[in-house]
């Protein structure tokens, strides 16, 4: 969406706005982790790069990261029939020693832990902590999955037709080439998270990552390398989807996007008219709960890091905050005061907990999103402005009141720090206004009761919920399944299904001493009657 003005040179305060405290330094320079020879040694491991490259910016500065070299469509199925030659011996190689690889990848994570958050930091902006919370999450897929592929993949035995004569093996295949694209929010969890289990499952990976945050998939693929991944099994390809996404559906088997609702309709569309299995997680608009027995000290902190963690720029933030009629005047002031609180700021440290937007583009939007509100009626009670004095996207996490049905912020996402609080006066007032949209992706309740919270949560229309949690709880449990309902996405990452959508489920049946048909001289009729007779004897006795 294009903003009504940029207001990027606007620092003085207006009204009621509150300004969040910023760090005492300016943005520091890049640190001495990302030197040449590293980003040299990531950028050569992109497959084939033939097109004209391209320049990422630092978001905290604005300085030049790197020229990131181009893809073209001739180069990205290059790579797949390189990954395809590959993939069909990892295949053949037994699962448990392709665990191990992953195992090792983990300890490797924790070794380059500090050189993966400054890269998080230097192509996304976010705050130190976030950037911490993507190596805890990753390593935690590597272990998780690791530990569970053998059991998950290896032949499971199922009932058969005939007790005792039939017996059946449902058997886990490779699909083949898992095409995953992914986004530049979060360029470690989604740019490894997906390819982990995907190969571990025995498939090839042709990706494509945002150009934004590249280097952060880069080094994941260089350490898998490292970690003993076979060369040329994971294809990293660089470019616009414009210029290479029909190529990337050509090549593959199945197709795993993470990216806005409207991107995902068209590749969905597309994986269906060719007949291609895909995976999506997309947009949401995703409410908080403050229930009327909640415990407000810990709702006011656990609202911040729901709605502004990683600057707003996370598909499960909280951008609509619902509170009960009989603690609103008790709650809103001290979530406000929290939110003024927040040291805003660019630094490879952990003095800061909000970092910067990652592009103009993002920051644009999140104007024009609090300008349209603000002309159409909405109170500012915090923030809502740009603050070029800290570096070229940053902007004030901001609290909205009085939003309407006609405003911008209030069905669309803003994928920014940007929430609007609203009144509610019963439970099923609040659950049918946070259910009042085509979104369902993930959802936060607060309450003191946890019989009280899990009856709230479990009438919520979305894929995740987290009670007195706003997001961290649902995604970290890994275990569980994990994504969106309606229009925020098809499919599930995490738990045992994350790995198993990967597979082509083949049954195999053996059918022992007799057929399935009437013995030698025994007639149709008669048979039909024996197996009748067998089929209720079968109910009886309990067996499917």
């Amino acid at each position: 969406m294009s903003p009504t003005k940029d207001n990027r040179t606007e620092t003085q305060s207006n009204g009621t706005r509150g300004n969040s405290r910023p760090s005492k330094a300016k943005p520091a320079a890049l640190p001495a982790s990302l030197n040449r020879p590293l980003l040299k040694r990531l950028t050569a491991l992109i497959s084939r790069p033939n097109g004209k490259a391209v320049d990422v910016i630092a978001p905290f500065s604005g300085e030049l990261l790197v020229e990131l070299p181009q893809c073209t469509k001739e180069d990205v199925l290059a790579a797949a029939d390189e990954a395809r030659m590959v993939q069909a011996q990892w295949a053949k190689v037994d699962t448990r020693t392709r665990a191990a690889v992953f195992l090792r990848l983990h300890d490797l994570v924790f070794e380059n832990r500090d050189t993966l958050m400054d890269l998080i930091q230097a192509e996304n902006g976010k705050a130190r902590r976030d950037a911490f919370l993507e190596v805890a999450d990753i390593a935690n897929t590597c272990r998780y999955y690791a530990r569970k592929a053998p059991s998950l993949l290896e032949p499971q035995g199922r009932r058969g037709l005939i007790p005792m004569l039939t017996s059946v093996q449902e058997l886990r295949h490779p699909k083949g080439i898992v095409t995953i694209i992914s986004p530049w929010n979060y360029p470690l969890s989604l740019g490894a998270g997906d390819t982990i289990p995907a190969l571990l499952a025995g498939n090839a990976v042709v990706q494509k990552p945002d150009n934004q945050t590249a280097l952060t998939t880069l080094f994941m693929l260089d350490l898998a390398l490292q970690a003993g991944l076979p060369m040329g099994l994971w294809q990293v390809v660089a470019g616009r989807g414009s210029a290479i996404g029909d190529s990337l559906l050509d090549v593959a088997d199945y197709v795993m996007f993470t990216g806005s609702t409207e991107s995902g309709r068209k590749i969905a569309a597309e994986a269906g008219r060719r007949l291609l299995d895909c995976s999506a997680e997309l947009g949401g608009k995703n409410p908080v709960l403050i229930l009327d027995d909640a415990d407000l000290g810990r709702a006011v902190e656990g609202a911040v890091r729901a709605c502004f963690s990683s600057s707003g720029q996370l598909c499960i933030s909280g951008e609509r905050m619902f509170i009960a009629d009989s603690i609103w005047d008790e709650f809103v002031p001290r979530f406000v005061d929290a939110v003024k609180a927040l040291r805003i700021g660019g630094a490879y440290d952990f003095s800061c907990n909000m970092g910067s937007l990652t592009s103009e583009d993002q920051l644009k939007t999140v104007q024009a999103h609090v300008d349209d509100a603000v002309a159409k009626g909405a109170t500012v009670l915090c923030g809502g402005r740009a603050r070029p004095d800290l570096g070229p996207y940053f902007y004030e996490p901001t609290v909205l009141v009085d939003v309407e049905p006609a405003m911008t912020c209030f069905g669309d996402e803003t994928f920014g720090p940007l929430v609007s609080l609203y009144r509610f006066k019963t439970d099923d007032e609040a659950i049918a206004a946070a259910n009042d949209t085509s979104y369902g992706l993930n959802s936060s309740v607060w309450s003191s009761s946890p019989t009280h919270g899990r009856s709230v949560a479990a009438r919520l229309k979305t894929g995740t919920v987290n009670v007195n949690e706003g997001y961290a709880a649902a995604w970290g449990s890994i275990d569980a399944p994990m994504g969106g309902m309606g229009a925020s996405g098809i499919g599930r990452r995490h738990g045992a299904g994350g790995i198993l959508k990967y597979t082509e489920a083949q049954t195999v049946a053996h059918q022992r001493l007799m057929n399935i048909a009437p013995p030698l001289g025994l007639s149709d009729e008669t048979f039909a009657k024996v197996m009748t007779t067998a089929l209720k004897v079968m109910k009886r006795a309990g067996l499917s």
